[in-house]
């Protein structure tokens, strides 16, 4: 058997106090609880009970890389996702389009949401003439996040982020987290950045006409997530399986580089709600044609929880099953495995301990008494309660290409 690895990001919540029930418990999901009802349930700590992931480092936990070994910071995974080879020393950030007032108080993280179409490529291209004393590179990924990498000799990502834990608040000076010369070098570098980008961006004509149109001009760059680059086995040599990664957003596309794996590339997947879900599900069934193995990624179930938008989650999921179906009409001999690396509150905006669902459709399993895909349904399960490490040796033993240990 094929398998199929399904991640719909921060598809589980908490029941929310408006409505009283889920997202999942209100969205039109047939297809989700068909697949519950008809395959092998449980519940996954991606880290364990009571630990919250980001989505880098329950992905590093479900594809059987262990977190607290091989995380090194986010920037890595993201700049690889940019399509940048990364080299051994080199320190990498995630990065932000943002807007700042003339005292660097944070007014919107994401700059109202810009994007390509609004010019942020003329942006990309004036970012790379600031001057700097090691060699770097800044690149768009999707919307407004973006990159930057940093090449030279003393440099170390053991830095803080620059971008405040809300907006409305100051932007940070970016400094040392555990004291070196090769941090404190960094920090420096990465705060020349910071205030160059200020004083290239606030006048840019793309920005005065963004302010023109009441729209809020990208008028700074807030890096976070530095790293340097992580030491990840390929994941062929590691799982003995030809692996395809299939997603929108940067981080999961770093993350199949980085381990070797192939990277589809769909132009209009967009890791938001209007996403080209099907153009995914086409490319699932063509690339398990010569792959064994094929992650798929829909960011577009997490971003409406982080903006609190109940209707915009439940759209996600409804969009989300569409695709589901196709796939379950369009593959065979695939075992396909669907679940969340977190669970996102849509009341707190951001992610929880919570265990997510997870379920198993396609192979020859003992029936369980879940009927549909609910957070509640799937404490039902056969699974019972696992951690994000026991995925992939149990896609491996349903895929019947384990190895027994012992005579």
């Amino acid at each position: 058997m094929k398998s199929l690895l399904i991640v719909i990001d921060g598809m589980s919540d908490r029941i929310l106090k408006s409505y009283g029930k889920t997202p999942l418990e209100m969205a039109n999901i047939p297809n989700l609880d068909r697949m519950a009802k008809e395959g092998l349930c449980g519940i996954l700590d991606v880290l364990g009970v009571g630990k919250r992931a980001g989505s880098d480092t329950a992905h590093l936990s479900l594809l059987g890389y262990d977190p607290y070994k091989f995380y090194t910071g986010r920037g890595p995974l993201e700049v690889a996702g940019a399509g940048i080879k990364l080299k051994e020393g080199d320190v990498s950030l995630r990065c932000n389009y943002a807007t700042t007032d003339e005292n660097f108080n944070l007014i919107s993280r994401t700059a109202g949401q810009i994007s390509e179409k609004e010019g942020t490529g003329e942006l990309e291209k004036i970012l790379n003439e600031i001057e700097l004393p090691i060699d770097y590179e800044f690149k768009n990924s999707l919307g407004y996040r973006c990159v930057l990498h940093l090449r030279g000799s003393g440099l170390s990502g053991n830095v803080c982020d620059s971008e405040p834990k809300k907006e409305g608040m100051k932007i940070n000076e970016v400094k040392p987290t555990e004291y070196s010369r090769e941090a404190e070098f960094t920090s420096k570098i990465i705060n020349k950045f910071i205030n160059n980008s200020y004083k290239i961006l606030k006048d840019h004509p793309i920005n005065l006409k963004r302010a023109g149109e009441g729209k809020l001009p990208a008028n700074i760059i807030v890096p976070r997530g530095a790293g340097e680059t992580p030491e990840l086995e390929n994941f062929y040599e590691k799982w003995k399986l030809k692996g395809a990664v299939i997603a929108g957003i940067g981080l999961i596309k770093g993350l199949g580089y980085l381990t070797g794996m192939d990277v589809m590339h769909i132009p209009t997947a967009t890791g938001y709600i209007d996403s080209d879900f099907m153009a995914k599900g086409k490319a699932a069934v063509n690339a398990l044609k010569d792959h064994d193995f094929v992650l798929l990624h829909a960011e577009s179930t997490d971003e409406p929880s982080h903006d609190k938008d109940v209707k915009g989650k439940i759209t996600a999921l409804e969009r989300v099953d569409e695709m589901i179906g196709y796939l379950m009409e369009n593959v065979s001999d695939t075992l396909i495995v669907v679940l969340a690396d977190h669970t996102t509150s849509t009341d707190l905006g951001d992610h929880t301990a919570d265990p997510t669902p997870i379920v198993l459709w396609g192979g020859n399993f003992i029936p369980d008494d879940v009927s549909k895909l609910t957070e509640k349904e799937m404490y039902k399960g056969g699974i019972h309660r696992i951690r994000g490490s026991d995925v992939m040796p149990l896609i491996l033993d349903q895929i019947n290409k384990t190895k027994k240990f012992g005579a």
